[in-house]
């Protein structure tokens, strides 16, 4: 039995609640000053178990002074949303805690007062952490921490925003040897990998998991179209409708998307059926801080009956009259679906409900996986990577920025942060080189020479200027070049991409936060607009597809090899793979099925690889750079998260050479290297190592002066440094995050001996939904849902016919 302090028990009595069984464990691993993981449901109270035992603690020495506890949230609204929950239970005991908030929207007098007169709790997130720690006051600041809590670990622990947390833990560990680590996350596969990553010392088995109590089930149920499931698309559009009939059934329902793009589209397709005129909105992560507050504001008073909204929504912001969650297409990955899921009911003894709105056929095997995951408990792999070198850099700067370091020092530091245990000094002793100079080819220039060894051997700033260079510059989330949306009147609504705004000319008109604006033209980085009666394009964005998770594609594969399961599928998905195992073949799990037919003057092979649009965009540009210099003359590719579709003028007689491995020897490197691509993952990569500057005093660059500037210093170090640290680091996310690298590997070194080529005399009932995506790029905007449809019927038509 936990004793606990007077006022937490009355608090829990006066409310008819119980202490949970994990809730408790997680105060003991305190009181042993343990650090713990907790995994637990949603609505099984994390947050509360997190902090319990820092109140407590704080309640039994009331004169504690400085800074107790540190929460850390992946989201700045996050903190602001637990703010808000853990004042309320504060102020209901009567407690003397101060807690505070530290974001990129706190007012810069506040962020002064906090480094010298810290609250006892404050509630941030990892970028403003590491500013935190490049201050002088820092050491003072965190010499009495107590506590950090990490909480949803599983949506950065592997990213390179956990690599940035993870060096502020060893930083902070090092200022507060005392200091104990807490994580919350309540849907991870593998607990252990995230026991070590929180770990001080890389042992997990130091880390106490604590395991929640179990929820109860959710309730999930596919919808299905009035007529039947569409042969193409992956947005659900056509069931706007019968979702918004769903909205009004329930108190408030989330209408989650997988792009901000279609965010946009699914709230205009739902404002033309709200028949009722009921109050729905739209939320996602180009909106401005105004709108999405104003949106948050809205649901908390309880004002809106549906929220279309997209991974802005995904992590623990606890609005409990939300009911019903509905996902928008497939939701690509067991565990995402699962976190969504926890959004409806946010209450552990209660059953969160939810639908799946499958785009087409395959969306609707990955929606049935999913809930056959779901039900197993599977979740999606945790896929863990060696940290950034340009995370490195940055936080190299923030400690010289806070007081002289020694190397020696700061290398035994960073090696116990988990990302960075297996750091060589070779390579840790070339970031800092590169940190004092820029590297051999830059060092010349004194805006490189950031840092200075002294005759003591400390390394410090060479000039203060520097310091606020790094404060103004540091983050390691990079955006996608942007202009600011606004009225003529300075009203700003939000950012839409260089890339999509470059495609529109005055009297274009787009829809954006669920308005339709006509383009008035382009100032400095603004992008200029007006209200709009005209029928509107929807804008899109980099980065943002979600790959189809490698669990989810091994079950969709098993589906299509027994029939025994069909079952439960409808008629007309039945009847899709019946039909297609009559006209061609459907592979078995372990195969890779190949198709090439004839069509209109051309011909198409179709490999149903299952591994992701990310694995496929790359394999097709690789292998029709391959079948082009066959002489196959090909015309293109098009892919989806199932198949990819290359066409040609000659046709393919054998693909087995096409899909050899050394394609990733060969094709791979060169492309690489020649492409885009690799200047696009230096541009990332330079900024986070703080080689370009983002900001200068008073004003923000463009994402075209940005570019410039990183595509000048790339050519340079190409030529003259090719083995610069940043061109190597840009070299390993170009390989691993932008092409799907392991899972293109995977394809290719089983394709040989499992694939299975079908020569077919015309398209096959399977190859339809991706041949769709080919008329899509041929016919004029105005008209492409109509043309698509028709095209999806001559071809289905086709397909589907016997003989």
């Amino acid at each position: 039995m936990i004793d606990l302090p007077g006022p937490i028990t009355t608090w829990f009595a006066e409310r008819g609640w119980r202490l949970r069984r994990h809730q408790a464990e997680m105060i003991a691993a305190a009181r042993r000053g343990d650090d713990a993981l907790l995994v637990a449901a949603t609505g099984a109270g994390k947050t509360l178990a997190g902090f319990l035992a820092s109140i407590a603690e704080l309640i039994e020495k009331p004169d504690f002074d400085g800074l107790h506890t540190l929460y850390i949230s992946p989201l700045k609204a996050l903190a602001v949303d637990v703010q808000r929950n853990l004042l309320e239970p504060i102020q209901d005991m009567g407690l003397d805690i101060r807690v505070e908030t530290r974001t990129g929207d706190t007012p810069s007098n506040r962020k002064a007062r906090q480094r010298t007169q810290p609250p006892q709790m404050l509630l941030t997130t990892p970028e403003s952490l590491s500013l935190l720690l490049s201050y002088p006051e820092a050491e003072a600041m965190f010499a009495g921490l107590r506590t950090i809590i990490v909480d949803e670990i599983h949506a950065f622990a592997p990213t390179k925003r956990g690599d940035l947390l993870s060096l502020a833990m060893a930083r902070l560990q090092a200022l507060s040897p005392q200091l104990r680590r807490v994580a919350l996350t309540a849907t991870v596969r593998d607990p252990d990998g995230f026991r070590g990553w929180l770990s001080s010392d890389g042992d997990y088995e130091g880390v106490t998991l604590v395991e929640g109590e179990p929820g109860a089930k959710a309730n999930i149920r596919i919808l299905l179209p009035e007529d039947r499931v569409p042969w193409s698309g992956h947005s659900g559009r056509y069931a706007a409708r019968q979702v918004m009939e769903e909205i009004a059934a329930h108190k408030l329902t989330l209408v989650f998307c997988n792009t901000r793009g279609l965010a946009e589209l699914i709230f205009q397709d739902l404002w033309a059926e709200n028949d009722g005129n009921l109050p729905i909105a739209v939320h996602h992560g180009s909106l401005s801080v105004e709108a999405r507050r104003k949106v948050e504001g809205a649901m908390a008073r309880g004002d809106l009956r549906g929220l279309v909204c997209t991974a802005s929504l995904d992590l623990g912001v606890d609005w409990g009259d939300v009911d019903l969650v509905v996902q928008m297409g497939a939701p690509k990955g067991s565990s995402r679906l699962l976190q969504r899921i926890g959004r409806a009911n946010h209450r552990l003894d209660e059953a969160s409900e939810a639908i799946i709105v499958p785009g087409n056929r395959f969306e609707y095997l990955e929606a049935r996986a999913a809930l056959d995951a779901v039900a197993e408990g599977e979740l999606d792999p945790d896929i863990w990577r060696s940290g950034g070198l340009d995370v490195l850099a940055q936080h190299v700067m923030a400690v010289a920025c806070a007081a002289p370091f020694s190397a020696d020092d700061l290398y035994r530091e960073v090696r116990t942060a988990a990302p960075y245990a297996l750091l060589t000094r070779e390579t840790f002793d070339a970031v800092l080189h590169f940190v004092e100079s820029g590297g051999y080819a830059l060092r010349a220039y004194d805006k490189y020479r950031r840092i200075t060894r002294g005759g003591d051997g400390l390394w410090r700033i060479s000039h203060p200027r520097f310091a606020a260079q790094h404060r103004l510059n540091a983050g390691i989330i990079v955006d996608a070049p942007v202009l600011d949306v606004r009225f003529r009147n300075g009203r700003k609504l939000g950012t839409v991409e260089e890339y999509f705004a470059s495609t529109l000319r005055p009297g274009d008109s787009f829809s954006f936060a669920g308005v339709p604006l006509e383009v008035v033209g382009v100032k400095d980085a603004d992008l200029l607009v007006k209200a709009t009666a005209k029928p509107a394009r929807i804008p899109t964005y980099v980065g943002a597809r979600m790959p189809l998770t490698t669990n989810l594609s091994r079950r969709v594969r098993h589906f299509l090899h027994e029939p025994d399961a069909w079952q439960r599928f409808p008629q007309d998905v039945r009847e899709w793979l019946q039909m297609q195992r009559l006209r061609s073949v459907l592979p078995a799990p372990d195969e890779l099925l190949v198709e090439t037919f004839p069509r209109d003057d051309r011909h198409y092979m179709i490999a149903y690889s299952f591994e992701g649009w990310n694995a496929h965009q790359s394999l097709g540009m690789l292998i029709t750079r391959r079948m082009e210099t066959q002489g196959l003359s090909p015309l293109g590719f098009v892919s989806n998260d199932y198949a990819l579709a290359c066409y040609s003028l000659k046709p393919v007689t054998d693909p087995r050479p096409l899909f050899s491995a050394d394609i990733l020897e060969d094709e791979l490197v060169e492309w690489i290297q020649t492409s885009a691509l690799l200047k696009r993952a230096f541009r990332e990569v330079a900024v986070i190592g703080g080689l370009i500057e983002r900001h200068i005093p008073g004003k923000r660059k463009t994402g075209r002066q940005v570019t410039f500037s990183t595509d000048l210093i790339y050519d340079v170090l190409r030529k003259y440094e090719p083995d610069h640290m940043l061109l190597n680091a840009a070299w390993e996310d170009a390989k691993g995050k932008l092409t799907d690298i392991g899972r293109l590997a995977d394809l290719l070194e089983r394709a040989p001996s499992t694939m299975v080529h079908q020569r077919l005399d015309r398209i096959s009932p399977l190859a339809v939904p991706i041949m769709v995506l080919i008329g899509r790029e041929s016919v004029a905007s105005g008209t492409v849902e109509d043309e698509i449809l028709a095209e999806a019927e001559r071809l289905a038509a086709e397909a589907m016919r016997p003989g």
